[in-house]
């Protein structure tokens, strides 16, 4: 999800008020989501790398997030949906933790759209915290090291639990990966946008699915 500052700058408007519009591109592209009847959407919220930002502005998105949590989660019970966190995102406040864990609880037995936040998220992080596992469980012996299969390193992904990335979507003209997603993004296909991410919405997501259903997935075959 990015663009928020640079849709801020266009308007001559404050960063913050780009991150606020952000916020509402969520809310729309969830209800779009769910209406569309995606089995999971995941949004990168904010990066391991996020913390170089300025003092002030990670203040405030964290405090957009808080905002966010209180206000929808009723949202999500009434529909369905289930929150999940990917990331370390028990390094944050206590109270943010805290409200994170308690929705997450309370939505974890809905059975509609799965809405995955990354939260002091990096790919790289996560795959070291899954070697850092799977190195544990063979230094006690539960598994052997030479019979360790791309399976296991799923299972101890953060992502484990859901279903495999088929569309990773870039918006605001960057094509890179940013360290997202990097070892479920193999076989995604992969969908540029010029759009900023506060403009984005279910008209975007509709035409970014539209896009995918028109490709040929082969996952190496011919």
């Amino acid at each position: 999800m990015d663009g928020n500052g640079r849709w801020a700058a266009k308007r001559g408007v404050p960063r913050f008020v780009g991150h606020k519009q952000g916020v509402e591109a969520v809310r729309t592209t969830v209800r779009a989501a769910r209406d569309l009847g995606l089995e999971a959407l995941t949004l990168y919220a904010f990066s391991s790398e996020n913390w170089k930002r300025p003092e002030d502005e990670v203040t405030d998105l964290m405090g957009l997030l808080r905002h966010f949590i209180r206000s929808d989660v009723e949202e999500f019970v009434a529909n369905n949906v289930r929150l999940k966190i990917i990331g370390n995102y028990r390094v944050l406040a206590p109270d943010l933790v805290d409200m994170i864990e308690d929705v997450a609880r309370r939505t974890a037995h809905n059975t509609g759209t799965t809405l995955a936040i990354a939260l002091n998220y990096g790919a790289q992080d996560e795959m070291v915290r899954a070697a850092r596992a799977l190195a544990r469980s063979a230094a006690s012996g539960d598994i052997d090291p030479d019979s360790i299969e791309t399976a296991h390193i799923d299972a101890a992904l953060d992502t484990a639990d859901l279903p495999p990335l088929d569309l990773l979507i870039r918006t605001s003209g960057e094509q890179r990966l940013s360290n997202f997603l990097l070892w479920q993004a193999a076989y995604a296909e992969l969908y540029f946008t010029d759009i900023l991410w506060p403009d984005f919405d279910g008209a975007a997501l509709k035409a970014a699915l539209d896009a995918f259903a028109a490709r040929e997935r082969r996952f190496g075959g011919r």
